[in-house]
């Protein structure tokens, strides 16, 4: 491997692999303090990770590195990168690169994966786009040792935090568990984990929503009576006596599926509820099926509701419902923007989200409740929810961790950015709730400065 010494701010530091360097950018219109990495780490079995690794535009030689992963399953990190919180976000046309000023780099390290194989750049040597949880979490741990001891070395003694949002409720927790596993034989400087509107609970985020769905206005008093009528012993609502997530009545059933229709399939922004929904003819609807994948899997009309969704994309290719992939799409689908990522000609087409690794993938797990049980006893924890996401609603992810059963540090009060409230925060032994007021699914892309704000309290471990 090629290796060269690098002068960062006056501190002198192993390189990193000069063919993976971007050298330069299309779209990049103004001077960068750091350099940034595109390239490809071994996941085994024949599985090609692509990476996109941005140091940290403060101190890279002391900053934390985190690695970030966005959801699905089967939906690209690049959105994590170019939308939300990366130091350049793609601009409409497709073409430009707009600079970020409350990028999560000016104070760690940023490793955006892209996982499983064949999602965005990533692909399979034998085209093998099939596979669910635990061979996704084998995979992405070999690609960490692979930055680690071929492509990065340097880099393993700084402090180590993984992240995600979404599905990556299920990734961070599942490649958490093989890291901690396997301190003994690879020891990784790992501090902990943050997670944001993540799947934590199948049944819980399925039961939250319908309560969410009511207090938000979405149901008439006729639905809500019915729910609690066919779904809530006793006739009384409360997440004790209510199962909204499988029921096995089939008035309940029905009830369900008409809340969830009107959450999901008649107009409303399941990401965020208070915005609108741009309709654009460009793209695909694999991300909102890879997240309609994800509820009210217990149900009948979950498949029927999977199939009206694909069946609605042939025709038109539409974008997913109430989002627009468009400029994404655009900007790495150009020649000159692969070419300048070291993406092989032979790799298939960018997609925001892969419908068939979606599709084919087997979710193992049903609760990340093990998981959390064993991280908070070695690691420091961040739940944290836009609170207007419906995908992966607050409430849902709340739930979950006061079921955790875990000591109260701090109980809920108000944090502030910029003078304003940012949302709610309660801490606990080793794992902060935390609620970002205004948010929807995408936290860092609709609130970049409390986004930011949070994160690095999280990192230094100081009040939000």
């Amino acid at each position: 491997m090629m290796m060269m010494i690098i002068v960062y701010g006056g501190t002198l530091s192993q390189a990193a692999p000069v063919a993976d360097l971007i050298t330069d950018l299309p779209g990049l219109n103004h001077t960068i303090s750091f350099k940034h990495y595109s390239g490809y780490l071994d996941g085994g079995q024949a599985k090609r990770l692509h990476y996109w690794f941005v140091e940290s535009s403060g101190n890279p030689t002391n900053d934390p590195l985190v690695l970030w992963m966005n959801g699905g399953p089967g939906c690209s990190s690049m959105e994590g990168l170019l939308a939300e919180l990366g130091p350049y976000l793609v601009n409409p046309d497709g073409k430009t690169l707009n600079k970020n000023t409350y990028a999560w780099n000016n104070v760690a390290n940023m490793l955006f994966l892209e996982a499983p194989a064949c999602v965005g750049f990533s692909y399979d040597v034998n085209g093998d786009c099939t596979t669910g949880d635990d061979e996704t979490s084998l995979a992405n741990y070999l690609a960490l040792k692979d930055f680690f001891v071929n492509k990065f070395p340097e880099y393993r003694s700084n402090a180590f935090y993984i992240t995600g949002e979404s599905y990556a409720g299920v990734y961070v927790p599942t490649l958490m568990i093989r890291v901690l596993e396997g301190q003994n034989t690879f020891n990784i400087n790992i501090q902990g984990y943050a997670i944001g509107n993540g799947l934590s609970s199948y049944r819980l985020n399925d039961d939250s929503i319908i309560f969410f769905g009511y207090y938000h206005g979405l149901f008439g008093e006729e639905l809500w009576t019915r729910l609690v009528q066919h779904c809530c012993s006793g006739g009384k609502a409360s997440r004790h006596t209510c199962n909204f997530s499988s029921n096995k009545w089939p008035m309940c059933a029905m009830a369900v599926r008409k809340a969830s229709d009107i959450i999901y399939n008649e107009g409303l922004n399941m990401y965020n509820l208070y915005d609108n929904c741009p309709h654009t003819q460009v793209g695909n609807l694999s991300r909102h099926v890879a997240h309609l994948s994800n509820m009210f899997i217990n149900y009948k009309f979950h498949a029927e509701m999977i199939l009206k969704a694909r069946k609605s994309a042939a025709p038109l290719e539409l974008d997913p419902p109430c989002t627009n992939g468009t400029d994404l799409l655009t900007y790495l689908n150009t020649p000159a923007v692969r070419t300048a990522l070291h993406i092989p000609n032979t790799v298939q087409k960018f997609e925001l989200c892969n419908d068939e690794v979606n599709y084919n993938y087997k979710r193992e797990y049903q609760t990340m409740r093990p998981q959390y049980e064993k991280m908070i006893k070695q690691v420091r924890g961040l739940v944290y929810n836009g609170d207007i996401d419906m995908a992966c609603n607050f409430l849902g992810d709340e739930w979950f961790v006061d079921d955790l059963g875990l000591q109260v540090s701090e109980e809920r009060r108000m944090w502030h950015q910029g003078g304003q409230v940012g949302g709610f925060v309660k801490r606990f032994h080793n794992l902060d709730l935390v609620t970002v007021r205004g948010a929807g699914h995408m936290v860092p892309e609709d609130k970049p400065a409390p986004a930011l704000h949070m994160f690095a309290s999280f990192l230094s471990n100081k009040p939000y």
